[in-house]
Parts: C-alpha cells; sequence; structure tokens
C-alpha cells in the first residue's frame, strides 16, 4: 500500500460520509435519535461510533491510546457531528499530506481499549479505520431504508466515477461534497 493509495481511500471514505451525513439530515431530528435496535442503537448512535471509531484511530497515529469512544451522549445531533467530522478531515489532511512511504510501512504499537498492547503496520491500521467507517455506513443504509428514508449511494466504484478525472490521492483539501 502506497500513502498515495491510502490518500485515495480516505479521500473515498470523507466523501462517503459527507453523503451519508447529508442523506441522515433529511431525516426528522426524532427518527434520527431513536434507538432503532441496530447496533450501537440507531442512526445518531452508529454513526457517532464511526467517529469515535476513527478518532482513536488517528489518536493512536499520533502517538495516544485514548481508553475509550465518543459517547453518543456528547454529540447532540447530526449538525455537531458534522462539525466534529469537518475538524477531523482538517487534522487528517495535514496528517497525510505529512506521511512517508517508511512510516505506513512500519509497525506502529498502540493499546487497544481493554488496554492490550497492539502492533500492526501503519497502512494496516489506515485499512481497517475505512474499512470500518464502510461497515457501519452500511448500516446506516439499512437503517435509513427501515425508516422510510433515501440512502445516498456510497459505492466506492461510484466515487470513482463522480470524482474529477486525475491521479488517485492528488487532492487532500477540504472537499464540500
Amino acid at each position: 500500500m502506497t500513502v498515495t493509495e491510502i490518500s485515495a481511500l480516505f479521500e473515498y471514505d470523507e466523501w462517503a460520509t459527507r453523503r451519508t451525513l447529508e442523506a441522515v439530515s433529511a431525516v426528522p431530528e426524532a427518527t434520527y435519535l431513536s434507538d432503532l435496535k441496530s447496533s450501537h442503537g440507531g442512526i445518531h448512535g452508529t454513526l457517532v461510533h464511526t467517529y469515535g471509531a476513527t478518532i482513536v484511530w488517528f489518536s493512536r497515529w499520533n502517538g495516544t491510546s485514548p481508553a475509550r469512544l465518543t459517547p453518543a451522549s456528547e454529540v447532540p445531533g447530526v449538525d455537531a457531528l458534522k462539525d466534529r467530522w469537518k475538524k477531523h478531515w482538517a487534522d487528517l489532511h495535514a496528517y497525510l499530506g505529512a506521511l512517508t512511504a517508511e512510516r505506513i510501512a512500519e509497525p506502529l504499537a498502540y493499546n487497544d481499549l481493554k488496554g492490550n498492547r497492539q502492533s500492526e503496520p501503519l497502512y494496516q491500521q489506515m485499512q481497517h479505520c475505512i474499512n470500518h467507517a464502510t461497515y457501519h455506513r452500511g448500516q446506516v443504509v439499512t437503517m435509513l431504508r427501515q425508516v422510510g428514508a433515501m440512502p445516498a449511494n456510497t459505492d466506492l466504484v461510484v466515487f470513482y466515477r463522480t470524482r474529477p478525472s486525475r491521479p488517485i490521492g492528488d487532492t487532500l483539501e477540504q472537499k464540500n461534497y
């Protein structure tokens, strides 16, 4: 995995997350916040879990090992979640812009949420982070359909078809999708 390739996957992840957040913004707040008996409760709980896990991984890449995820109770609604994502994406763009081929291949040790010491190459941790978010966005699609809302298409191939023709990972600046 190269820095260019992982940067492209994070570009996709941001695009897909933005599209998902826009889709859930059309859902009435009570429905968005309701417990739908899914992973992490409902739409809000699942999206905050995804955000929280992403922040935990990003923190690990920056040398700290948080002991917990962001609780859904700390993020009052979709607008607050969007604000948190925007800040994270700005930080991530800066991080990816300074990433080297050597760094991405090196093992990175951290403590998991149970305090156990773990280590994998950085690129594997990054791939996991993106895969985890994709998994939970799929759950949100199902929940949106259950409440009669229209989910966004976040397939990777759709991202490739809709992005401007340019080299993969060529841009890391903030996008407004």
